[in-house]
């Protein structure tokens, strides 16, 4: 477990590099939030979150009896710590978007629109991205 990442993922820098080809300037890491989300776009208080699919329990409910009690305890606290921190940053006014790692694999044109989607959200923030991947 030594060797689990927690920042600078494979995920994150794919998110990273759409961002910044985008021209859409972002703090990553941002400690002065909940969860520190792993990528913030301050301006239009947008928060990206990038979620590995076995640590923050992608369907969880469908393979957690596979699992030993430590690590079914583990990742179950994981997820219940995702949700607080969801609604804290919602109740604090900003938009969440929560991106899965197989997501950003498979679809990552997908995931930059939904950021870009979201940026959009905002009055008065201008958006430069276009959705052509």
């Amino acid at each position: 477990m030594a060797r689990i990442r927690g920042r600078d993922t494979g995920p994150e820098r794919v998110i990273a590099a759409m961002l910044l080809e985008a021209g859409i300037l972002f703090d990553s890491h941002a400690r002065d939030l909940p969860g520190r989300p792993d990528f913030v776009i301050r301006d239009a208080r947008v928060a990206v979150l990038v979620d590995g699919d076995f640590w923050h329990g992608w369907h969880f409910p469908k393979w957690r009896d596979k699992l030993s009690p430590a690590w079914e305890a583990k990742i179950d606290a994981n997820r219940q710590r995702d949700a607080r921190n969801m609604r804290s940053l919602r109740r604090s006014g900003w938009i969440v978007v929560r991106l899965w790692e197989h997501q950003i694999k498979q679809q990552p044109a997908d995931c930059l629109r939904r950021i870009v989607e979201a940026l959009r959200r905002r009055p008065g923030i201008r958006v430069l991205a276009e959705e052509d991947g």
